[in-house]
């Protein structure tokens, strides 16, 4: 294969993926690779397209927002409307991570709060029975 193209089996040894994750995001539309028979033809706009997918995911957007995001490139309104939906996206997606930061934050505190409950409690039953407390 000429250099600027790649094989399944090498975009997959590059971002650490396996086969048939590369052929879901190709069902779903996300990379449309070239056909040479049975063979899969890589180019570099579905290397980049995988890179953006990869880290669309580690990000937490959902393949529906990730597509979106990778298909205004090509359309109107091109790059710019897709950094300002991008944005917007990473705007919502930061209040909704800040939200459960808020929410374990709370859990953990009331848990510790349980847990002091229960030492105390434990501590006075064994010193009524007259049990060592340690």
């Amino acid at each position: 294969m000429p250099a600027d193209t790649w094989t399944i089996a090498e975009l997959a040894a590059e971002y650490a993926v396996t086969l048939r994750t590369i052929r879901f995001y190709e069902d779903r539309g996300l990379l449309t690779p070239e056909r040479r028979g049975t063979v899969r033809v890589y180019h570099p706009r579905d290397r980049v397209r995988l890179g953006l997918i990869l880290r669309g995911k580690r990000l937490g957007f959902s393949l529906d927002e990730i597509a979106t995001i990778v298909d205004m490139y090509d359309a109107e309104p091109g790059e710019e409307g897709q950094l300002e939906y991008l944005l917007a996206q990473i705007t919502t997606r930061r209040a909704d991570l800040e939200q459960r930061r808020q929410d374990l934050e709370q859990t953990l505190a009331d848990l510790a709060e349980v847990e002091a409950r229960c030492q105390a409690d434990l501590k006075a039953l064994r010193t009524r029975q007259g049990l060592p407390t340690a």
